[in-house]
């Protein structure tokens, strides 16, 4: 166990785990579980050309001659009978040479281009495309998900080549409850859905929005291994607020402005009645709702629905897992957190929910009473586009209210309502600046040079905002200005910094991928009614700790992408503890909740990890309709 794990108070789960670890050695058999998702033959209701023109079916020139024969394929394919690497390796030759070529122009950048050879792939072979993803991941999770899925998005009119999930719109509304008998799948495990109203740091691009519900699964697929059968992105297009795009005669939305009030939300409530009428046990993702609308929504489904906000409380876990990081290579026990200064860039959805997160974090560590409460609210000072937030704002929005400063407070600190960043960094000193703003280069050279005042020995810096042209600044510019003793953690991917005489300045990169994916399969997996906040700080409490005490002290806060499956892995069994603690759990499958409260820790991660879906071609059998 690491001293991390000693450090702080944890959660129910994994001290249920402390209470298992000596016995579970003791166990000279272990429980074998079936294999749900890999191996099993498939019974498919189409042959000869309709086969090779579903993804989720064809194998291409990987057809045994046996099924060829069963399926009517013989003659209808090239001769040779190709394996799997064989295919990979093909596709993977063919993709470094087209790379250039797959462009429209000039103008198409080269990471779209990838993504249009990607795309292509998924549109003919399913289980190939994720094989190449998972085995590229590093590479290829930049290409499908953030920074280039907010290109993506931006130009999905002109990219949009054939559909891929629902669309739920204004103009459905009665309708809902009979659409969603139009998904072919008779199940399905998760779903992402988003209105386009904020798509990473982009606003509203209204339908083009679905480019990161796709995404999302994506990366639901080949980092947790849910079934790429049983996923389903969905856009809700209520109109957009994007004048560009209710001018563009080509737009494929609604060409009206945005629903509002309760005509917005009796939109959601059908959506969400009619994918729980026909899956039960779904998981609902949101994903990219503006501010106005996600905490609203959060508490309006929470308690009652299979379903959880990333924004809010993904982006949150990761941040709590990185904050905790940096006070491990700071040199200091957990238990100093709550004694960090931290500044906040932001009060999006996005801002508000680690700011809230983390409030909670130091609560628990410091008695988890609700004077603890009050006193970890003021290690916050939170920054908008209008300065700082104090009480002294007129019309303060709500969510931000528990964080405005006290007047009397800024008043000691020399500071004032609406002070703008680099003076609340001058006065404050602090050991944290997070930045979830959506401005690229807010970090400033002037709010840089005022962190190098810092009381900490080794300032965080937090530029967290997607997608990189967003980002608050780079880790070059913070290196080189603040110092080569900083923590630095981004949204975007970024190389590291060569900082000379052998020394590297590590970019930690604090992307949402690192939880979500095992916070939807832990649910999936222990049953769970909801998604509860115990779950969520499991997931975070992980994540933090699977990070050695070297590393941390190197500035290393977060294990790298070629990791997800394992790190997903344990962050779903972490979850799925957790959920069993706190009685929520109640089974998968064959495995119900009785069961699964037997089981061991190594136990319930064999049993995650038999649970989830491998890119191997299945065996297909016909079976007439």
């Amino acid at each position: 166990m690491s001293n991390f794990t000693r450090q702080i108070k944890l959660s129910s789960s994994l001290i249920r785990h402390l209470k298992h670890r000596s016995s579970s050695s003791l166990i000279c058999c272990r429980r074998s579980f079936t294999t749900s998702e890999g191996h099993r033959p498939s019974l498919v209701h189409k042959r000869s050309l309709d086969i090779l023109h579903d993804p989720w079916f064809n194998k291409g020139t990987a057809f045994s001659m046996t099924e060829r024969d069963r399926l009517d394929l013989r003659g209808l394919l090239p001769p040779t009978v190709m394996s799997p690497e064989m295919q990979i390796e093909r596709f993977m030759f063919d993709l470094k040479r087209l790379e250039v070529h797959a462009r429209d122009g000039p103008s198409d950048p080269y990471a779209v281009a990838k993504w249009r050879i990607l795309n292509r792939l998924h549109d003919r072979n399913e289980t190939m495309y994720y094989k190449v993803l998972i085995n590229n991941i590093e590479e290829y999770a930049p290409i499908v998900y953030t920074p280039t899925v907010g290109l993506v998005c931006q130009n999905y009119g002109g990219l949009f080549r054939r559909p891929r999930g629902m669309y739920f719109s204004a103009e459905d509304r009665g309708e809902m409850m009979s659409m969603v008998y139009n998904w072919p799948a008779e199940q399905v495990d998760m779903i992402v859905v988003t209105d386009g109203s904020r798509i990473l740091g982009l606003g509203d691009l209204g339908v083009q929005g679905i480019g990161i519900a796709i995404g999302k699964l994506d990366l639901y697929v080949a980092a947790a291994g849910i079934n790429p059968q049983r996923v389903l992105p969905v856009m809700i297009d209520v109109g957009t607020n994007n004048e560009k795009l209710l001018k563009d005669p080509l737009y494929l939305g609604l060409p009206q402005h945005r629903l509002d009030g309760d005509d917005y939300l009796a939109i959601i409530d059908e959506f969400m009645e009619a994918v729980f009428t026909r899956w039960p046990h779904v998981i609902v993702q949101f994903e990219d709702f503006q501010s106005k609308w996600a905490f609203k929504l959060l508490q309006r489904y929470r308690h009652t629905y299979r379903m959880f906000n990333d924004d809010v409380q993904g982006t949150a876990g990761v941040a709590i897992a990185g904050l905790l990081g940096a006070v491990r290579a700071q040199g200091k026990p957990m238990i100093d957190f709550p004694k960090q200064k931290i500044v906040v860039a932001g009060a999006g959805s996005a801002g508000l929910g680690v700011v809230n997160a983390a409030r909670k974090t130091m609560k628990r560590m410091l008695g988890n009473n609700e004077s603890a409460f009050d006193s970890a609210r003021s290690q916050f000072w939170v920054v908008d586009a209008k300065g700082l937030i104090t009480e002294a704002r007129d019309n303060i929005d709500s969510d931000a209210l528990p964080f405005a400063r006290k007047i009397k407070e800024v008043d000691r600190q020399g500071l004032r309502e609406g002070a703008s960043l680099v003076e609340v960094v001058k006065q404050v000193k602090p050991d944290v600046l997070l930045g979830l703003s959506a401005v690229g280069g807010l970090f400033s050279k002037e709010v840089l040079e005022a962190l190098k005042d810092s009381t900490s020995t080794r300032p965080a810096i937090f530029a967290m905002s997607n997608p990189t042209k967003n980002a608050e600044c780079t880790p070059d510019e913070a290196f080189s200005i603040v110092g080569d003793n900083i923590v630095f953690a981004s949204g975007s991917p970024f190389k590291d910094v060569d900082l000379g005489n052998g020394h590297i300045g590590h970019c930690n990169q604090g992307n949402n991928m690192y939880l979500f994916p095992g916070i939807g399969l832990g649910t999936l997996l222990s049953g769970s009614r909801i998604v509860s906040d115990g779950m969520l700080q499991a997931a975070a409490e992980c994540l933090a700790a699977y990070m050695t005490e070297e590393e941390v002290l190197r500035g290393i806060i977060y294990p790298k992408i070629s990791s997800i499956r394992d790190i997903t892995k344990k962050i779903a069994a972490a979850v799925v503890r957790e959920a069993i603690e706190e009685d929520l759990a109640e089974g998968y499958r064959e495995m119900d909740a009785r069961e699964l409260a037997k089981l061991s820790q190594e136990e319930i991660e064999n049993f995650v990890k038999d649970n989830m879906w491998y890119p191997d071609y299945p065996t297909l059998i016909y079976k007439q309709d």
